[in-house]
């Protein structure tokens, strides 16, 4: 992992939780700590140690030194071809990422380091996000012989150079990835005899946890809740002009919007500048568990992610299936991989990106009716039962990675 645990990354602790339920050994290593105050209640449930390699270089020098020196004496040729790799490549830590490749080496070394002390052998490396975890994945696999997969995602997959996320994936057995949109772009970039299976595994959730409560189809001031980061490719300045245009009709609602990042302030004041102080509500950060609560009094869920200008996008954001879940209408754009979960007509209203009056006319649409909300919401419970299952993901998981063994989650 890049850093553990991540608010926005519930989907991860999900599927860690899912292979322990099925007796899957796992061990976490995570580049950095995540330093985030608010951290999802599911994470106390992980039975995996965590370690933080970030750690391993606060040692000492000379400790640190030792380490490299041990695993140069240990295989020696193993050990000086992967870093003539590192210093032939330095292009391989290019785009989007926080570690240089040597940075990433010596990330490597230490976590190669770190097997010996484990109960248990590891068999395999995986990495989560293409980026800097998929690169010291790939120079783990090269220092130890174990097999290399990684999981790919959004901004990670397409904001490295297709040179880099070649070397990624010539040197993986699988690469996972949670959309069909992100496989395609895989295929695209990535040329045949340096790419493995590519294999789309949609991030499942717990359907126990979210599931449909009763909700009238009638109500005086419908309830709109929208879950996501504040940032540009979430769309929110879209969202916000489609909330002006639905105020402008006379319609009633409340629409609160989870979430932190960047654009907080920003944000805030277009709200006022739009006049839709009486009406939306910034709640901020809130744990998983919160916000299955919003989702329990919601009438609606609204998600409006766009492909920026540097294109990062989403893939299938994970509150989308979780609104689903839980049975409510959502009214979504088409950017990313959104519309592999939402059908457009059938288990929810899908806009183009970017285009807040036609947003605008999808919200308009189910605050009018309430037999469309309760419509689609049931229909989308479905979908979500149908192929967002977690536990169903954590098998298909364990099926291509684990033939009858455990795993190291790098």
């Amino acid at each position: 992992m890049r850093s553990w645990p991540r608010l926005s990354q519930t989907f991860i602790v999900n599927e860690v939780l899912a292979l322990e339920r099925r007796g899957v050994d796992l061990a976490i290593f995570s580049l950095v700590r995540s330093e985030e105050y608010l951290v999802q209640s599911q994470v106390g449930q992980v039975r995996a140690p965590v370690r933080y390699l970030a750690d391993d270089l606060a040692k000492p020098w000379a400790r640190r030194v030792r380490i490299h020196l041990a695993a140069c004496a240990a295989d020696p040729a193993r050990y000086l071809r992967v870093l003539l790799f590192c210093l032939s490549r330095p292009g391989l830590a290019a785009g989007y990422g926080e570690c240089s490749t040597l940075r990433c080496f010596t990330h490597a070394v230490m976590l190669a380091a770190r097997f010996g002390a484990m109960r248990d052998e590891p068999v395999r490396v995986h990495a989560h996000f293409a980026h800097d975890p998929a690169l010291v994945g790939l120079l783990v696999s090269k220092l130890t012989g174990l097999p290399f997969s990684f999981t790919a995602h959004a901004r990670d997959l397409v904001q490295i150079p297709p040179a880099s996320l070649a070397a990624r994936t010539a040197a993986a057995t699988t690469v996972v990835t949670c959309c069909q949109e992100n496989a395609d772009y895989l295929h695209h970039v990535v040329p045949e005899g340096r790419r493995p299976p590519v294999r789309v595994v949609h991030h499942g959730v717990d359907l126990d946890r979210f599931r449909p409560v009763p909700r009238g189809p009638d109500v005086a001031v419908p309830r709109l809740v929208s879950v996501g980061r504040l940032v540009e490719k979430k769309g929110h300045v879209d969202l916000l002009h489609a909330l002006a245009g639905v105020a402008a009709t006379g319609r009633p609602f409340r629409c609160d919007i989870y979430g932190d990042g960047p654009l907080w302030h920003d944000l805030r004041a277009l709200r006022d500048t739009l006049s839709l102080e009486d009406q939306v509500r910034f709640v901020g950060p809130r744990s998983n568990d919160r916000i299955r609560r919003a989702l329990d009094h919601a009438d609606a869920f609204v998600l409006t992610p766009r492909v920026t200008s540097d294109g990062d996008r989403d893939g299938i954001p994970n509150v989308l299936v979780e609104a689903m879940a839980c049975g409510l209408l959502v009214v979504t754009t088409s950017a990313g991989g959104t519309a592999e979960l939402v059908q457009h007509e059938r288990n929810g209203l899908l806009c183009p990106p970017g285009e807040p009056p036609a947003i605008a006319a999808a919200l308009c649409r189910l605050l009018d009716d309430g037999e469309l909300r309760a419509r689609f919401g049931s229909a989308a419970r479905a979908t979500v039962e149908d192929d967002y299952d977690v536990d169903a993901a954590a098998g298909q998981l364990e099926e291509l990675l684990l033939p009858g063994t455990e795993v190291v989650l790098a």
